[in-house]
C-alpha cells in the first residue's frame, strides 16, 4: 500500500527584526523590573509583537533572559574577537579584547543590570545563575579557548588557562569597577581605558609570555 501522507509543514522562518525587538525589550525590562518582575506579556507589549510571537522565538522566560544577556555580550564583545589571528601580534588581540570588555562592563545597561543582580542575589539565585552563565562565563570560556590556542601556537606558556582567563579580566576590572558600581566614580573614558588595557596586557604577557 502506497503511503500518500504528506510531511508536516515546517513553521515559518523566524523574523530577525522581531527577534531583535524582543531582545531589546527584554533587556530593558529585565534591567528595570528584574527577572521576577518581568512577564512575557510585558515583553511582547514593549516589543510591539504578540505574546505568541515571543514564545515562537523563546520557549520560556529563562531562555529569553539568557538570550538577552548573550545578545548584549555578543554585540559588544563578539566571539570572533577571541580568535587567535596569526596576522597580528598577540598583544594587539589582547588589547582589543581588553578595550571591548571595559566598554561592555561600563556601558549604562551593564552597570544597571549588575547593580540589579547585586541587589537581588539572595532573593533570586536562579536569575544570578542564568546571568553568569550567559554573560561572564561565556566571556571567560572564550578567553580560555584563546589562551589554549596561544599555548599551542607557542605564544603563551600557561599551565592553567582557566585561572589565567580569570586573572586577565580581574586585572581589567580592578578596584575601578567597584567604584563605578557603588556610584563613587564615573566609568573610564576611552582615553583612560586605552592605557589601562595596555598596562594589563603588558602584565599578562610578562606573567604568561613564552619568553618569561
Amino acid at each position: 500500500m502506497t503511503d500518500t501522507s504528506t510531511p508536516a509543514a515546517r513553521g515559518r522562518p523566524k523574523d530577525p527584526a522581531k527577534r531583535a525587538a524582543i531582545l531589546d525589550a527584554a533587556e530593558k525590562l529585565f534591567v528595570s523590573q528584574g527577572f521576577a518582575g518581568t512577564s512575557m506579556d510585558a515583553v511582547a507589549k514593549e516589543a510591539g509583537v504578540s505574546k505568541l510571537t515571543v514564545y515562537s522565538h523563546f520557549s520560556d522566560k529563562e531562555t529569553l533572559f539568557s538570550a538577552a544577556i548573550e545578545a548584549k555580550c555578543q554585540n559588544m564583545l563578539p566571539v570572533p574577537i577571541f580568535e587567535l589571528d596569526e596576522k597580528q601580534p598577540l598583544r594587539t588581540t589582547l588589547t582589543k579584547i581588553g578595550l571591548a570588555f571595559l566598554e561592555l562592563i561600563h556601558s549604562p545597561d551593564a552597570v544597571e543590570l549588575q547593580r540589579l543582580m547585586n541587589s537581588q542575589a539572595t532573593q533570586d539565585p536562579e536569575m544570578a545563575r542564568l546571568f553568569f552563565e550567559a554573560g561572564p562565563q561565556r566571556t571567560l570560556t572564550a578567553m580560555e579557548n584563546l589562551i589554549r590556542s596561544a599555548n599551542a601556537a607557542g605564544q603563551l606558556d600557561v599551565s592553567d588557562p582557566k585561572q589565567a582567563s580569570e586573572n586577565f579580566f580581574a586585572l581589567l576590572q580592578g578596584c575601578q569597577h567597584m567604584r563605578v558600581m557603588i556610584g563613587y566614580q564615573q566609568p573610564m573614558t576611552a582615553s583612560e581605558a586605552q592605557p589601562h588595557a595596555e598596562q594589563v596586557v603588558a602584565l599578562f604577557l610578562r606573567a604568561y609570555g613564552k619568553s618569561s
